[in-house]
């Protein structure tokens, strides 16, 4: 296979993608946000349930989020339009009254759990639920214990999927709380692949584990065992395992362990939409730490890898990654079998 991909616009249909935070959508909010070049309405019916219609009037293509909502239905601000939650037009209050049979827009299947709500932006009879990423443990963790956040980017989707992929970073653009001193870079990551899922996992007896972890255990200062384990699912939602443990190598029920979730959906070519989310099995009862850890990760992303991948798009401008001919290092071993796992479905959605 063609290792140059049909550049970096292309993007999956065929797949799911988070939209929006759960929390981005209350009763009254209608949420306007583009995924993969088009803009869609998010709102939540009176059933409570969230709908997600194209947010552009099929007249003269104003955007419905501009609109009046009333129930269900909103009402386009430019010539009185009324669409329904399907899409459909309901009332047009020019001449006889009579609906052109064209008149309705786009409504696509979403799906609200675990905090996201995900929408299919494919081919409908294609949408299976069974094929989102399970991220059930933030359900299954108190509140307390669990954390999101949305962050804009100014860049192509995939160089933040780089960024998670190759995790040798952290102990070059980040402080001392998240970084291996030194331990993660020489390591050989384990790379695998299973259907469309890929796995990189690094593994090492550190001296002592990062900070992040190490004040958690019994003895900070002390040799843990130490893992990373990223898995990604396509088109670009991936569960990071971070842990450490002493004395044992049962790392769920012996160590301090985080349940990260980086999910990136594309806006459009050089811009993407960014949902975290944590969770940990380590002072699950403490709200004050919680938001305390996720104002402290969210600050990381934010002054350390934003700017640095912000600029690197910057510097590729519109050329495409394999383009440029890039050096490859033993650390992007993880990044670059998902680059090719993602040229190859696209290569088969498109045939």
């Amino acid at each position: 296979m063609e290792l140059i991909n049909k550049k970096d616009t292309s993007f999956l249909k065929n797949t799911w993608y988070v939209a929006a935070l759960t929390t981005e959508i209350d009763a009254d909010t209608m949420l306007s946000r583009k995924i993969i070049g088009e803009t869609l309405l998010f709102y939540r019916k009176q059933n409570g349930e969230v709908t997600a219609i194209r947010d552009r009037c099929p007249h003269r293509f104003a955007p419905l989020s501009k609109g009046v909502r009333d129930g269900d239905e909103i009402t386009c601000s430019y010539h009185g339009l009324k669409f329904n939650s399907d899409g459909q037009c309901t009332h047009s209050s020019h001449g006889s009254g009579k609906i052109p049979k064209a008149c309705k827009v786009r409504s696509f299947p979403v799906e609200e759990r675990d905090g996201f709500i995900w929408i299919w932006m494919g081919n409908q009879e294609k949408a299976d639920t069974t094929q989102i990423m399970d991220c059930s443990i933030l359900n299954r963790k108190p509140e307390s214990a669990v954390g999101y956040i949305y962050m804009y980017n100014k860049c192509n989707y995939q160089l933040l999927t780089d960024n998670i992929m190759d995790l040798s970073h952290i102990d070059h653009l980040h402080g001392p709380l998240i970084n291996t001193n030194g331990k993660l870079s020489p390591l050989l990551p384990k790379v695998e692949e299973n259907g469309s899922v890929v796995s990189v996992r690094w593994d090492w007896l550190a001296e002592p584990a990062m900070q992040l972890l190490a004040v958690h255990l019994e003895r900070p200062e002390d040799q843990a065992n130490q893992f990373f384990q990223v898995n990604w699912h396509a088109p670009s939602n991936m569960h990071l395992q971070v842990a450490a443990v002493q004395d044992s190598m049962d790392y769920e029920n012996d160590g301090r362990m985080l349940y990260d979730y980086h999910i990136m959906t594309p806006e459009s070519e050089f811009s993407t939409h960014y949902f975290f989310a944590s969770a940990r099995n380590y002072l699950e009862d403490d709200a004050e730490y919680n938001a305390a850890k996720m104002a402290g990760m969210k600050q990381a992303f934010v002054e350390e890898d934003k700017p640095m991948i912000e600029a690197q798009q910057q510097e590729m401008g519109e050329a495409g990654f394999w383009e440029l001919n890039p050096i490859l290092l033993s650390s992007d071993a993880g990044g670059i079998r998902v680059r090719r796992k993602l040229a190859e479905l696209l290569e088969i959605e498109s045939a």
